[in-house]
């Protein structure tokens, strides 16, 4: 008899689950791989550490990367001092793997237990993006190069699997979907080149002659969202001239086979464009239920991926500056830098305010907010007040009854 549990309680007992038990849960039905498959679980930068806590990894100011737990406001790793100025860091939190490059294009992979590097690599091209991921193929690191060239490398050794030449120029921006079936890539010099690649032919290049690829028709891009626990589902947001609209489609991604050989075929599943009485929004989300999650400066707005006006919650005087959306909060950030805590109803399309967060930190008129981030226990808010050095605000998440 197939035994069902709501998806919170769900989630928090899985959230207590290493990334391969995750992908063993997965196998059990289809709403288990939904599940396990949530961007809450396969989170990155923020994530337990398996005692109920959160840790954060970051680059600091002299040069070198260090773990903190955030619940105990206590260092617990910290690299060497690097010679070559640290440019980009990936996580892998499931493995406790950091993942730096370098100004001279060097690649290093740590394990945040230890003070040695773990392997280098040397790209013969700038880096222009890094990104680890944990697929069903095993742990990869993904690095595009400001010559479009696109590499691929194991985790842990930063063996090469596989190199393709996306674009003529940088690959600029790049989006894995939630399972790691596909990758969107896309290249914003001169015009948007936007690609969709088949990740398995990028794993596994012996089985296939090519790497298996579309191209998507969507100019002016300024946001792209894979949906939660929806594998195939994309969402492209764009500018429409001469108004400058924001527009939103929505994509369902399909493997298709014409003889001997497989293509992607990309189906156009909904689109709609705000009018202008709705504003320019700044921050958007997406959620696993088709709702598309959007700010302006003074309106939270929610929408079904028709169109449907769903939900609005004002804000003013406050201004809202940073937007947080997954598959179980959404987490508004106003200018004062206090938090609104939201979330999704059970068994709806719709929102329901949990709590405020009031930062009751001073916070001067220069500072700024640079990023909030949440996994299921924990909320990081990071700040900066220039010349000073960055500040992490740290709460504990609550359920939300």
């Amino acid at each position: 008899m197939e035994v069902y549990l709501p998806s919170l309680p769900m989630m928090k007992i899985l959230s207590y689950l290493d990334a391969y038990s995750l992908l063993q849960v997965a196998q059990v039905n289809k709403n288990w791989n939904e599940l396990a498959s949530s961007d809450v679980l396969w989170r990155h930068g923020l994530t337990r550490n398996g005692q109920g806590k959160s840790a954060i990894c970051m680059v600091t100011s002299v040069n070198r990367i260090s773990t903190w737990d955030i619940h105990e406001g206590a260092m617990t790793w910290v690299s060497p001092v690097q010679p070559s100025y640290i440019m980009q860091m990936t996580t892998l939190p499931e493995m406790h793997i950091a993942v730096t490059v370098d100004m001279q294009s060097t690649i290093k992979l740590w394990d945040c237990h230890n003070r040695e590097v773990l392997a280098t690599k040397a790209l013969s091209f700038s880096c222009q993006l890094l990104q680890a991921e944990f697929t069903k193929d095993g742990p990869i690191v993904l690095v595009g190069d400001v010559c479009g060239n696109l590499y691929i490398f194991r985790i842990p050794d930063l063996y090469l699997i596989s190199k393709v030449n996306v674009f003529p120029y940088s690959i600029d921006e790049l989006y894995c979907s939630p399972q790691k079936k596909w990758v969107f890539l896309m290249g914003k010099r001169l015009h948007d080149l936007i690609k969709v690649f088949y990740m398995s032919s990028l794993l596994r290049p012996s089985e296939f002659s090519a790497p298996v690829s579309t191209v998507l028709e969507v100019p002016l891009i300024r946001k792209v969202f894979w949906t939660p626990r929806r594998e195939d589902r994309i969402t492209l947001i764009s500018t429409v001239s001469p108004q400058n609209n924001t527009k939103f489609d929505t994509f369902d991604m399909k493997l298709e086979g014409i003889g001997n050989k497989v293509t992607i075929q990309e189906y156009l599943t909904a689109s709609f464009s705000l009018a202008e009485r709705e504003g320019k929004p700044d921050y958007f989300g997406v959620s696993d239920k088709d709702v598309i999650v959007c700010s302006t400066g003074s309106s939270l707005l929610l929408f079904d991926i028709n169109g449907l006006r769903l939900q609005t919650f004002q804000y003013c005087p406050e201004e809202i500056w940073k937007l947080w959306v997954d598959p179980v909060h959404v987490i508004v950030t106003c200018n004062d830098g206090s938090l609104d805590v939201y979330a999704w109803e059970e068994r709806s399309l719709l929102l329901r305010k949990c709590y405020r967060l009031l930062n009751r930190r001073y916070q001067p008129p220069s500072a700024f907010i640079i990023e909030t981030l949440c996994d299921d226990v924990s909320i990081i808010l990071v700040m900066t007040n220039s010349p000073n050095p960055c500040c992490l605000i740290a709460y504990t998440l609550n359920v939300c009854s």
